[in-house]
């Protein structure tokens, strides 16, 4: 029992390290990824026409995406554009409103029953005309930012990633991936209605830290070719590391009671986790027992479209620490999409 204790502090404390001190590694990733790039092209140029066009490459402007501007423009639309943009409306246009319209007015009870209507059809045309669009466009602007800035942390790791399969199983897998971490989503929810409240709340917390483990784990596996029943056996199996990885991002994007602003949050957030994920050393002995938590939600999925995507339910040997062996199919490997 000690000792199992032991393990589950020890894990999750490394868990927490690897997701903080990750970050630390994006002021070098550039220079890394540059470095590996001339390394290529040194290799590529053994002859004198392979030479010269290596120069001719390198006089050409390097137009290629950096992940410090990357994770730049991810901060600056979500945090510059559309937090600021609520922010604004909702602590500094509508209050100066209220007090003016309530100077006009004059009297209280007049300008309470006018203000309580005005209110409620500005901050609908708002959020028809401006969040909800801007809230959509987020998610696919910060969709093709967040592959990119996984997909050059990814770089430095010199691996080949996996070829894409046919894009009608890359939609299909897609949409099982978004079922299956929403109902992951819907069931940390209802634990935290627990009749006591710590305990809800602590279950709850802990579906939260392995989602996000998930989220930011998934582009790292899906370039190592590491389908989705093993990502889901991976977090099942190392529970403690990835609670520990995924606690510092649940506890901050808690923190708003808006959903948006909490969704906000976690735009600005996971691009830095991602590179966390990428840089992260995940323990190679697996942890004393299984932590079946996706079971129920991944019975649902297969249910509602017709799959059949099982978890491990034994230990197997296998060459690698996150790649595990399974007899059973799965669905072809996609590219994820973080719900939030």
């Amino acid at each position: 029992m000690t000792d199992s204790v032991r393990a589950f502090l020890r894990n999750v404390a490394t868990g927490f390290k690897d997701s903080i001190l990750g970050i630390g590694t994006i002021s070098k990733l550039d220079a890394r990824i540059q470095q590996k790039r001339e390394e290529q092209r040194r290799r590529r140029a053994s002859g004198a026409l392979a030479q010269r066009r290596a120069q001719s490459e390198e006089r050409k402007p390097d137009n290629d995406p950096k992940v410090a501007s990357r994770i730049f423009q991810c901060c600056a639309w979500n945090g510059g554009v559309f937090w600021l943009s609520l922010f604004l409306f909702y602590r500094v246009f509508i209050p100066l409103l209220q007090a003016l319209t309530a100077k006009i007015i004059g009297d209280p009870s007049l300008h309470g029953s006018v203000w309580s209507w005005l209110e409620f059809i500005l901050t609908s045309v708002f959020s028809a005309l401006w969040v909800l669009p801007l809230f959509v466009l987020s998610k696919i602007v910060n969709a093709i930012w967040f592959q990119d800035i996984a997909d050059l942390a990814f770089e430095v790791s010199g691996c080949k990633a996996q070829p894409f399969p046919s894009v009608s199983k890359i939609i299909a897998d897609m949409l099982f991936n978004l079922l299956l971490q929403a109902l992951f989503l819907i069931q940390g929810m209802i634990v935290s209605l627990f009749p006591i409240d710590a305990i809800g709340q602590m279950v709850s917390l802990l579906h939260m830290s392995l989602l996000y483990s998930l989220y930011c784990f998934e582009y790292r596996w899906f370039n190592h070719g590491i389908e989705m029943h093993q990502r889901l056996s991976n977090i099942e199996r190392n529970w403690p590391y990835y609670f520990g990885f995924g606690l510092p991002m649940a506890l901050l994007t808690a923190l708003p009671s808006s959903y948006i602003i909490s969704g906000c949050l976690f735009s600005i957030l996971f691009p830095l986790f991602i590179i966390s994920a990428n840089e992260a050393k995940t323990p190679s002995k697996l942890f004393h027992f299984q932590l079946r938590l996706f079971s129920l939600v991944v019975l649902i999925s297969n249910k509602f479209f017709h799959k059949t995507v099982h978890l491990q339910s034994s230990l197997t040997t296998s060459t690698s620490s996150e790649k595990l062996s399974s007899p059973h199919t799965s669905p072809t490997r996609q590219r994820p999409l973080p719900t939030q």
